[in-house]
């Protein structure tokens, strides 16, 4: 594995959207089929405003800025439904995730997961793919003051995970999420994906280390 970024690191811990499993994709497809149930046309910049917000979040922001008659609960009871097969039958890992997981496994590095998504979501993610005996944490935006780029979530993570936040490494592919962790004090690793490719500059930027998939940690030499 790269040893110049896992060096010092007590502790991984992952946004799920992007970052560990490719599902960017489909939540601009879920908006548009949901907003047009209410003949609501999709704003251009929804995702750039709505980034890195938890899952109550987004409701509440949708419930103020768009004509939809249904409480809040209901809006998440029903994105949960719609995310729920695309989840289950066509979001695969992010390449290379299964070798790098059994690495950190076998170095002793608690792994966590910190993510916007719901809980009901995440935990059917986790169980498709096998990744419960992985994880010591895992912890959604719902369930802590603020959502990203607020440390918070990032935060509450490493104190469950039992680590200082300056020995976690974060994996983020979404500029809220780097400021959330680079917030928390934490090294943050910045991950390609297709959704954010017009903010790789500034991933690039904000984050300490980038990479174009976890195949990245077997390309070079393990450190002597």
């Amino acid at each position: 594995m790269k040893h110049s970024m896992m060096l010092g690191t007590e502790a991984v811990i992952f946004d799920l959207d992007g970052s560990l499993v490719d599902s960017m994709w489909m939540w601009r497809a879920i908006d548009i089929e949901y907003l047009g149930r209410f003949n609501i046309p999709l704003p251009e910049d929804l995702q750039s405003r709505i980034e890195g917000m938890s899952f109550s979040e987004t409701a509440l922001y949708f419930k103020e800025h768009f004509p939809i008659p249904d409480p809040v609960e209901k809006m998440k009871a029903d994105w949960n439904q719609m995310a729920w097969d695309k989840y289950t039958y066509e979001v695969p890992l992010k390449p290379g995730i299964p070798a790098f997981l059994e690495g950190c496994k076998k170095r002793g590095i608690r792994l966590g997961i910190a993510t916007s998504n719901s809980r009901e979501l995440v935990d059917q993610i986790t169980k498709v793919h096998h990744l419960d005996n992985y994880f010591s944490s895992i912890l959604t935006g719902c369930e802590v003051s603020k959502g990203k780029p607020a440390p918070d979530i990032y935060l509450k993570t490493a104190e469950r995970l039992g680590v200082s936040p300056k020995k976690c490494l974060v994996f983020e592919d979404i500029v809220p999420g780097i400021q959330a962790g680079k917030s928390a004090g934490m090294r943050v690793c910045a991950v390609e994906d297709a959704y954010s490719a017009d903010s790789r500059a500034q991933k690039q930027a904000l984050a300490d280390y980038y990479i174009e998939d976890y195949f990245d940690f077997f390309r070079e030499p393990e450190d002597a």
